[in-house]
């Protein structure tokens, strides 16, 4: 009997070990769970990251936004061609000055906002944007489209062109999460600037910059609209006491023949803002009179017509600013 109860004893005893080693045998499909709550642990973060909130410091004020924001309204074409580069949608464009190598927002999958001067305040409250980019042909209209969503002032400041541009472009970058992609850009703008303004430097040449409008010229010096070719490119000024502003000083022909510089540079309002090109007639023509003609730059093959859909449209975008580099390297001799 005694011999029984010791035999059931040691069967009980077996049970309850291999119950308890199959426990434990267990524990790593537990721990496997374990991980895949980890990886939605992992997602929340990123959930997180979405929904952040984030304030931006511009000219104007601050904004405060989510981060990658989805309805996106922007006026300003060099802000656009980054938004473009970067691949991030854009909802809202003022299609009626659009340049031709941003015809496809001319789409109509893409709400016209107005014009760049005239927001459609109406049409753009509708939208219910994220987020508004505007430059300085928007300005006066930043409180009211303030009201409607952040609005982030990105126009370039002339007067320390590269820190400006450079500054906006890390400004989209962290607003989309794209600061990678933005210094990657960065990095090849800087390079082609670095040739150029070697090899402008290395020239020694003088260089005078002008606007042709309606068969008159006006002249831009270093840290104006234009300035970015003597204080980015690296062309010495031809003139150093033309004034500072946006709109250029008003000069004559006789004034530049008078200043006889190297190189040239000219930018074509016309060609730019009219709706039939055709229309239109070269600023070559007007451009290359007698007294011009009388120029080194004329007589050496040194007057250069910028194109102006990046000089006077848009600018300050890192397709443009590509470009305009790219355009002027490609030039100089």
């Amino acid at each position: 009997m005694n011999k029984k109860f010791i035999m059931l004893f040691m069967a009980v005893l077996l049970a309850v070990f291999t119950a308890a080693c199959g426990s434990n045998s267990a524990a790593p499909a537990t721990q496997t769970s374990g991980a895949g709550a980890s990886t939605d642990a992992t997602k929340a973060p990123e959930a997180a990251k979405e929904s952040e909130e984030i304030t931006i410091k511009h000219k104007l004020g601050e904004a405060k936004l989510k981060k990658n924001p989805q309805t996106v309204v922007a006026f300003d074409y060099g802000v656009l061609d980054s938004l473009d580069k970067l691949g991030i949608e854009v909802t809202g464009v003022a299609q009626s000055s659009v340049p031709p190598y941003l015809e496809k927002f001319k789409d109509a999958k893409y709400k016209n906002i107005g014009s760049l001067k005239e927001p459609d305040f109406e049409k753009i409250n509708a939208m219910k944007p994220d987020v508004i980019f505007i430059s300085g042909r928007q300005q006066d209209a930043y409180e009211e489209l303030n009201k409607i969503a952040p609005t982030i002032f990105l126009g370039v400041d002339t007067s320390k062109y590269m820190e400006s541009f450079t500054e906006n472009m890390k400004t989209l970058g962290t607003i989309f999460g794209k600061e990678a992609q933005v210094d990657e850009e960065l990095a090849k703008i800087n390079d082609s600037i670095k040739q150029l303004n070697e090899k402008a430097t290395a020239s020694g040449k003088n260089a005078l910059i002008i606007l042709a409008n309606e068969g008159k010229i006006s002249a831009y010096s270093a840290g104006s609209r234009f300035g970015i070719l003597h204080d980015v490119f690296g062309f010495t000024p031809v003139d150093k006491n033309i004034e500072v502003s946006t709109h250029g000083q008003s000069v004559s022909f006789e004034y530049v023949a008078e200043k006889d510089p190297d190189y040239l540079f000219v930018v074509d309002r016309d060609g730019a803002i009219a709706t039939n090109k055709d229309a239109v007639s070269p600023a070559k023509k007007v451009i290359e009179n007698d007294l011009i003609k009388n120029t080194k730059a004329f007589k050496n093959g040194n007057i250069i017509y910028l194109d102006s859909n990046y000089w006077y449209l848009s600018g300050g975008g890192l397709v443009s600013t590509a470009n305009m580099a790219d355009e002027v390297l490609k030039d100089i001799k």
